[in-house]
């Protein structure tokens, strides 16, 4: 009786972004290993730029579906694998602002949370007042400087790894990010005067 020789199955884990997409323009269980390391982040990155989670997790799966689509033209330029999903996130969440003008909407989470707490109603009120314009304001900031802070606060990345991803340079996002907080402080005191 001969004996059976199992396939060897790579040991997708321990492999570079670099290393896995070459193999995922060939083997989707490739793809898959890097689905699984950037899934949370961009969806993370996505629900911070349009607060609703049926949204972002439709826009996550069209982010992933896009990049497997594309993968066989992707080319390494200097740029981390991750930078390239956050491209194509960031492009399919400005299509998705665009074409949804901006409309204001409450969950419905949002409300049971708020009607069944137990905390002072005003304020509940005052907190979520704070919180809509400080949204409000963040939403008005040009593009890059939403991406900024979406990239500093939520997904929590060093000012390199944003340059990367951003395409500048790690100076200019410091630059950036100063400018970016100066800006939203002065228009948070013209509508909060003390």
């Amino acid at each position: 009786m001969r004996p059976t020789i199992q396939p060897v199955t790579p040991n997708y884990a321990s492999l570079s972004d670099a290393a896995l997409v070459q193999l995922a323009k060939e083997d989707p269980e490739a793809f898959g290993e890097l689905y699984e390391r950037y899934v949370d982040k961009i969806y993370n990155y996505i629900y911070y730029r349009v607060s609703d989670q049926a949204e972002a997790e439709d826009l996550t799966a069209r982010t992933f579906f896009r990049a497997l689509r594309k993968i066989d033209s992707y080319e390494e330029r200097g740029l981390p694998f991750s930078a390239w999903l956050y491209r194509i996130a960031h492009n399919l969440v400005a299509n998705w602002h665009r074409s949804n003008a901006r409309k204001k909407s409450v969950q419905l989470d949002e409300l049971i949370t708020a009607a069944s707490s137990a905390a002072n109603p005003s304020a509940i009120v005052e907190r979520e007042e704070i919180h809509a314009t400080l949204l409000e304001v963040i939403r008005e900031l040009p593009e890059d400087r939403q991406q900024l802070l979406v990239l500093k606060f939520v997904e929590r990345l060093p000012n390199a790894q944003i340059g990367r991803i951003m395409g500048r340079s790690e100076s200019s996002i410091k630059s950036l990010y100063h400018r970016t907080l100066k800006s939203l402080r002065a228009e948070l005191q013209k509508r909060y005067p003390t």
